[in-house]
């Protein structure tokens, strides 16, 4: 049985959530969080971006370039050159979700004593 919307705005809500998990679920992964990180206000070339993350792939680089790109969050850049250059910069949503990064990371440094006694409690 479908939900009925009672107006626009519910079903704008439910479209939020839906597109909300689908994000969610493609950048809460290391390459993602670390491109994004790398990125910062910079914009850098593929190499670069390999260059600065360590242990990155070229495959898991472009995978993630362009799940980052088609979610609105990573701009990429073709110059017209022989052979051509192309570069990566984060979108305002992109710089959004990096402020959100480190907020999480924040979270971490906060509570980092609390975390790993109940994971020492939890564990023995």
């Amino acid at each position: 049985m479908t939900k009925q919307f009672t107006d626009s705005s519910d079903a704008d809500l439910a479209r939020a959530d839906s597109l909300a998990r689908e994000i969610f679920s493609d950048v809460a992964n290391k390459w993602a969080f670390l491109i994004v990180e790398a990125l910062g206000d910079r914009t850098l070339r593929f190499s670069e971006l390999r260059n600065r993350i360590e242990g990155i792939s070229h495959k898991m680089l472009t995978q993630n370039l362009r799940m980052l790109e088609r979610n609105g969050l990573v701009e990429r850049t073709v110059h017209p050159t022989v052979p051509p250059r192309v570069e990566y910069t984060l979108t305002e949503p992109g710089r959004a979700l990096r402020a959100t990064v480190d907020g999480m990371c924040g979270w971490t440094h906060r509570y980092l004593g609390h975390i790993e006694a109940a994971r020492r409690r939890f564990d023995a």
